[in-house]
């Protein structure tokens, strides 16, 4: 926002304000379910900053889709792709409840989403 606020960008303090603002509502809720970790959150927000509210929202949108081929190309390499897509559409039904299952240490789900955020930010940077 020090960049907002000296003028140095194309991106006013209100636009920079509303853009993190932006970054962090977006991806705050994927964080308190568990699905993101608080770096991801505060990448976002930070990027939110840099592009604004109307980039933020395609950065968001091309940050989902690059997440989801990351997530199906890593689950498909851990050769786990039917018992992560069964333990997906567990969550969606059962909601929380299958939560523990996917968190399990023993699940070997995780994988670093910031690769995924810096390509949808520079995706919308660029195409924007």
């Amino acid at each position: 926002m020090g960049i907002a606020a000296a003028k140095l960008g194309p991106i006013g303090l209100g636009g920079a304000l509303l853009g993190c603002a932006l970054g962090l509502a977006f991806m705050l809720p994927g964080h308190v379910f568990g699905a993101t970790g608080a770096g991801d959150v505060k990448l976002f927000a930070a990027a939110g900053a840099l592009l604004g509210p109307a980039t933020t929202v395609q950065a968001f949108l091309y940050t989902a889709l690059v997440g989801g081929v990351l997530a199906v190309a890593i689950a498909i390499r851990r050769r786990r792709l039917a018992q992560t897509i069964g333990a997906t559409a567990r969550l969606v039904s059962e909601g929380s409840a299958a939560a523990a299952e996917i968190e399990s240490p023993e699940a070997d789900n995780r994988f670093a989403y910031a690769p995924a955020i810096a390509v949808g930010v520079v995706m919308a940077a660029l195409l924007s």
